[in-house]
């Protein structure tokens, strides 16, 4: 399975520079994962006709967080994927977040725009970064998470 995985768009409507990201990088997947801040419902017109799962993030609006769980838990095969968007400063934050899932194998995050992909205690902490806002990072970024008997995860700079 081809997954990617994308967060912190932070739009209130359509984008047409989100939407030819999504087309080039994720043309081929067989889900997207979105951790969070989309803002508003109107901004997930760029993933029509894709498969999406998302979580709802700080800065989004009543209408998201309404709508979407804060956390997510999506098995792939056989893996389990924790997803969810994050809160509070960068430091620690991936300390905090694990304490909000049991047993996964991947913790998919954002809400720090920094992209960020590594192995601690046996799990794969996955964050694309930001498509879109480079307020707090060097560069926007999405992310491909390849699950099969093996996860491969790659960043893609924009």
């Amino acid at each position: 399975m081809k997954i990617g995985v994308i967060a912190d768009t932070h739009l209130r409507g359509y984008h047409q520079g989100l939407a030819d990201t999504i087309e080039k990088h994720f043309h081929d997947v067989d889900l997207v994962l979105h951790a969070g801040d989309v803002v508003e419902p109107q901004a997930l017109g760029v993933f029509a006709g894709r498969s999406l799962v998302l979580v709802a993030g700080n800065m989004d609006s009543p209408a998201i967080r309404d709508a979407e769980p804060v956390k997510r838990i999506i098995p792939v095969g056989e893996f389990t994927l924790g997803l969810i968007h994050g809160w509070g400063a960068p430091d620690g934050i991936e300390d905090r977040l694990i304490k909000e899932f049991d047993a996964i194998d991947v913790l998919v995050y954002g809400h720090t725009h920094r992209a960020s992909s590594h192995i601690k205690n046996g799990v794969l902490f996955f964050n694309p970064g930001s498509a879109t806002d480079r307020r707090f990072a060097p560069f926007t970024s999405v992310g491909i998470l390849e699950i099969d008997r093996w996860i491969k995860p790659s960043i893609i700079r924009l």
